[in-house]
């Protein structure tokens, strides 16, 4: 049916074609964790800034009042 040299070609296209996905899938992974340790590096200290902030003011203020 096919020719053998045409299924030879088919075969070593499969195989690129399996190499491309896996790399596509290993820079999907990639992507995704850059941008979830990103937005972890981002919002986290923005959570605990109200804190800080209200600890730094309380301090200021009573230094100020003597």
């Amino acid at each position: 049916m096919i020719d053998p040299e045409l299924k030879a070609e088919l075969e070593r296209l499969e195989q690129k074609i399996d190499a491309a996905y896996r790399s596509a899938e290993k820079t999907r992974k990639y992507i995704f964790w850059t941008i979830v340790v990103s937005v972890v590096v981002i919002v986290v200290p923005l959570l605990f800034l109200p804190f800080a902030v209200n600890s730094l003011l309380s301090t200021y203020s009573s230094a100020l009042s003597f």
